[in-house]
């Protein structure tokens, strides 16, 4: 190669590789963001001027949108985190065609593990809740957040086997499918034919458009908003609409031979994260991790419950369920263990797999109406998620093999 010849477009596994460490290490920085935001939120709602904070997450901002009147709260739950459930659409995309989720062998320890993850903890919150009126918070302990498993995996350095990091990335991910799966069956409100037809239709012309061969950004941006505002009115969660957005960006790249060597979903990706991890996801956990910590706060009985329920579901259920099911999987034949990766290293992914902080919240605005009962439940989130990310974490520090 002579010294002018153009630069050899980097190889799909460069791509690949080098989105995966950026991934990685934006969501372990964005930890620190997140932490700074929950503990603002937390003394903000504790302090003497804690009415000024339920006020203005409950201010009337706008006009109203599709039969809607929207709160600051509002704006930022259904609209911020549209950008947030639009990044885990993609991923959802790059994971299933190029990822780890793409090969049926490697996909099956994941889903199993993610499965188990979701079910044992809502049975166990429905068992402590069944017939009661709070037995609709049983989603609350399903999700895991990503930012601080990937966080506090991070602590350990190269101890790490990339096994283990490319399973719980994997877990997380499908955890957020099945969470993003509640959200709109069970956690959404009653449904308008006509809006969801348009959502639809919406979502129907940008894939034309794309096999149509359009490249330029604006009419794509226009019509996301289209769908985003009839999926708002149809009675479904706004943000399901930032999933389906995401699903549907492509994969392809667009024409190598020009040096474009980036795909739609990687340009958008590297340039959003960013933004979501360090601005969207600041602002979701200072609008909703205010709670007030007052003696006698929890003194009914069924507030207890709440958070000994979500509490039990996120530190234990978690945990055993993703073992048990990967287990399981494997005992079966239809999935094996990580390279370099055994049963307890698992398990302590599985610890971690129980820091459910950021979707666990954003299923509580949606499950409680009541504020007590809210508070509750966001009480036990914050309390099982500092709890199962430093149980994780000694344990690894004992299963991982040491440092060289």
């Amino acid at each position: 190669m002579t010294s002018d010849s153009p630069p050899r477009p980097p190889s799909l596994y460069g791509r690949l590789a080098g989105s995966l460490r950026r991934f990685l290490a934006i969501e372990a920085a964005s930890t620190v963001v997140l932490l700074l935001a929950t503990a603002a939120a937390l003394i903000w709602a504790n302090s003497p001027g804690s009415e000024s904070y339920f006020r203005i997450w409950h201010a009337k901002v706008g006009p109203g949108l599709a039969g809607h009147e929207l709160t600051l709260e509002h704006w930022v739950n259904d609209g911020l985190m549209a950008l947030f459930f639009f990044l885990i659409g993609m991923e959802l995309k790059h994971e299933f065609v190029h990822g780890e989720l793409s090969v049926r062998a490697r996909a099956m320890l994941p889903a199993f593990g993610a499965l188990g993850g979701m079910v044992v903890p809502a049975g166990i919150y429905a068992a402590l809740h069944a017939g009661g009126p709070a037995l609709c918070g049983w989603g609350v302990p399903m999700a895991t957040d990503i930012a601080f498993a990937v966080a506090a995996l991070a602590v350990f350095g190269r101890r790490v086997p990339a096994g283990l990091k490319i399973f719980l990335l994997a877990l997380a991910i499908v955890d957020d499918l099945g969470a993003v799966s509640v959200i709109a069956i069970f956690y959404s409100g009653e449904l308008s034919l006509g809006a969801l037809a348009t959502a639809g239709g919406l979502l129907a012309l940008m894939a034309a458009l794309q096999r149509a061969g359009l490249r330029s950004y604006t009419p794509y941006w226009l019509l996301g908003f289209g769908v985003w505002l009839a999926t708002l009115a149809s009675g479904v969660h706004a943000t399901v609409a930032g999933v389906l957005l995401g699903l549907l960006a492509p994969t392809r790249v667009g024409n190598p031979a020009t040096g474009e060597s980036w795909s739609p979903i990687e340009r958008l990706t590297k340039a959003l994260h960013p933004w979501s991890a360090f601005f969207v996801m600041p602002v979701f956990a200072l609008a909703n991790a205010g709670l007030t910590l007052e003696i006698g706060a929890f003194a009914d009985a069924l507030s207890r419950r709440v958070i000994v329920a979500v509490a039990l579901g996120l530190l234990v259920g978690k945990p055993l369920g993703i073992a048990l099911f990967c287990w399981l999987a494997v005992r079966a034949g239809l999935a094996q263990l990580p390279d370099g990766v055994g049963w307890s290293a698992l398990i302590g992914a599985g610890f971690l797999g129980g820091i459910g902080f950021t979707m666990a919240l954003f299923i509580t605005a949606l499950a409680f109406p009541d504020a007590q009962l809210a508070a509750a439940s966001k009480f036990g989130v914050i309390l099982a998620s500092a709890a199962a990310a430093a149980v994780g974490i000694a344990w690894l520090s004992r299963a991982l093999p040491r440092a060289a």
